[in-house]
């Protein structure tokens, strides 16, 4: 299923294998333009279920609410102190989910740069 969709995301062109040519530069830029849509889109995401967290679990408005998220998010730590046994439990649970889609989001920005670099001392050894 991942496949397909990151076939059809990066118009068909796969990653070359190792007895294909380095891929041109703007094949390459188009794939590093593509995975960190992807990356932002994730983390777009998140954010918007953070945010929708705080907002109906602890009560907060929608701009304390992407406050609290995106400070999650960053690594920083809630501002607000939650009223609720609920908000505290997703809180919780959003700041270990959160920082597992932070590292997914930069392991795909870094996917065609690694392959890249592997590919070329591929291609260089023969």
């Amino acid at each position: 299923m991942v496949r397909p969709v990151f076939s059809l995301i990066l118009k068909g062109k796969k990653f070359e294998r190792r007895s294909d040519p380095l891929a041109s530069l703007p094949t390459f830029i188009h794939r590093i333009l593509v995975m960190a849509a992807i990356g932002i889109f994730l983390t777009a995401l998140i954010l918007a279920c953070g945010m929708a967290g705080y907002h109906y679990l602890a009560g907060l408005s929608w701009i304390e609410s992407f406050l609290n998220a995106s400070m999650i998010l960053a690594g920083m730590g809630e501002i607000d102190s939650l009223p609720t046994t609920a908000a505290k439990v997703f809180a919780a649970a959003y700041a270990l989910f959160s920082g597992l889609v932070f590292a997914a989001a930069i392991g795909v920005l870094f996917v065609p740069i690694v392959h890249r670099v592997y590919h070329k001392f591929h291609v260089d050894e023969d």
